[in-house]
């Protein structure tokens, strides 16, 4: 395909980055990166009342985290002389009229609006996803395109920015498929070029009704706050109605751009589904160094089998700072303990057997080095729990309960040879020494 491919990512300010207008650029960006052609920021801010510059700002703050560029900026509500002196040379030339009617608001005041004087044919256009969509443009009638002369409404501005930028190809979400007819009757008014047209398939929550905030998160900033990596965004987003034609699931945004192709666009909804959104990030959260990843975690870890272990149970970086703050809260502050709790997997008829586990755990410990692996402790521990195994009563639950619980003083934590590992023997031993001083008050 020639480099004179030009797309656009025109986002509206009148309200935070929604993951489906985060993924119309996307799909807009690789195209274009893709084919070596250019795109284009159109910020259609013409909603006076609802547009903001706040929005606008989180906008392109979000598309940029993303890694989504774009060769040129503009603002509709920057543009109203270029909208009034084509409106005025179409009415001239009677391709639209002038007309005074009712207002909506008020009845009984006479409002001049601009309206297109539409033929009344059928338009069929071709959707590269679709085939070929025939509209009757009869039901149209002769639509408003602009309150006046100095206030054009959306249809007519898009036109015009996209005739204006040498548009070449619309790719937006199939609820814009109604808005084509109006565009294409405008377009041959100016005698503008016709765009191709790719309409993407909706995001669908998981009852396939669409994704709104009661299906949960819909910003990208929320996903950012929650400690969701941006490649895994990208990544899950692009899997929502494109696919490589295999079975591969993880890809960077490089490997995107060179492999995407509007071949891979689906017609059939995309289902969003929160579940593979987290197995995608912690893919990526497990890729990154060390030294990223606590960058990431805006925290300072004392031993990097902490950072390991994160990444084997953390889906997000905000999953793995609570997890620091509770259930791994043991590696930075000594347990306080319950000794009800202590005993709580010791069975009945045998009092005395989660002291006597601990005691007899300790000797084994002792003869670790201070910096083991997890499989070492293992291999040293689990005999004596598979001795109490084999005895049928309470089993391997009644010596490793105690002394997981002695080593973290939480009901959920690692397992006790991980966490060992981790705080080292020195520290674990003296763990162990105040649960058994407990168990024996």
């Amino acid at each position: 395909m020639s480099s004179n491919v030009v797309t656009r990512i025109p986002p509206s300010p009148t309200g935070r980055l929604h993951i489906g207008t985060a993924r119309t650029a996307l799909f807009n960006y690789l195209f274009a990166k893709h084919n070596g052609g250019t795109i284009v920021f159109r910020s259609e801010d013409t909603d006076k009342a609802r547009s903001s510059k706040e929005y606008e700002d989180e906008i392109i703050e979000g598309l940029a985290w993303l890694g989504i560029s774009w060769d040129s900026f503009s603002r509709q509500s920057e543009r109203a002389e270029r909208y009034h002196e084509i409106l005025e040379k179409i009415v001239g030339e009677g391709k639209a009229y002038v007309s005074a009617e009712p207002s909506r608001e008020d009845p009984n005041k006479i409002i001049e609006v601009i309206r297109l004087r539409n033929p009344g044919t059928s338009i069929t256009f071709t959707d590269l996803v679709r085939g070929d969509i025939t509209f009757n443009t009869g039901e149209l009638g002769d639509f408003v395109i602009a309150r006046s002369v100095t206030d054009a409404l959306y249809h007519f501005a898009v036109v015009v920015d996209d005739m204006d930028s040498g548009v070449t190809y619309v790719i937006r979400g199939e609820d814009h498929i109604s808005n084509t007819p109006r565009q294409i009757l405008i377009q041959e008014a100016l005698g503008a070029t016709r765009p191709a047209y790719v309409h993407l398939p909706l995001i669908l929550d998981e009852n396939r009704a669409k994704l709104s905030k009661r299906s949960g998160a819909t910003s990208v900033m929320e996903y950012r706050n929650e400690g969701i990596l941006p490649e895994a965004l990208v990544n899950y987003f692009v899997l929502l109605g494109w696919n490589p034609g295999d079975n591969r699931e993880h890809f960077s945004l490089a490997q995107l751009v060179e492999e995407f192709s509007l071949d891979g666009v689906q017609k059939s909804g995309a289902i969003w589904n929160r579940e593979k959104l987290l197995s995608v990030n912690q893919h990526w959260m497990r890729q990154l160094s060390d030294n990223d990843f606590l960058s990431h975690l805006e925290a300072e870890l004392p031993n990097t089998k902490i950072i390991t272990l994160l990444k084997e149970r953390a889906k997000t970086f905000k999953e793995a700072r609570e997890m620091l703050a509770g259930e791994l809260s043991c590696f930075f502050n000594e347990p306080k303990l319950d000794k009800n709790l202590l005993l709580a997997k010791e069975p009945a008829g045998r009092y005395g057997m989660a002291i006597s586990a601990l005691k007899g755990l300790l000797e084994p410990i002792k003869r670790l080095k201070n910096d083991v692996s997890a499989e070492a402790v293992k291999e040293a521990l689990m005999p004596i729990a598979d001795a109490e195994e084999a005895k049928g009563k309470g089993g391997r639950g009644a010596v490793l309960w105690p002394l997981r619980y002695a080593l973290s003083g939480r009901e959920r934590s690692p397992d006790p040879f991980t966490l060992i590992s981790i705080i080292g023997a020195e520290k674990a031993i003296s763990r162990i020494q105040k649960a058994i001083a407990i168990l024996g008050e």
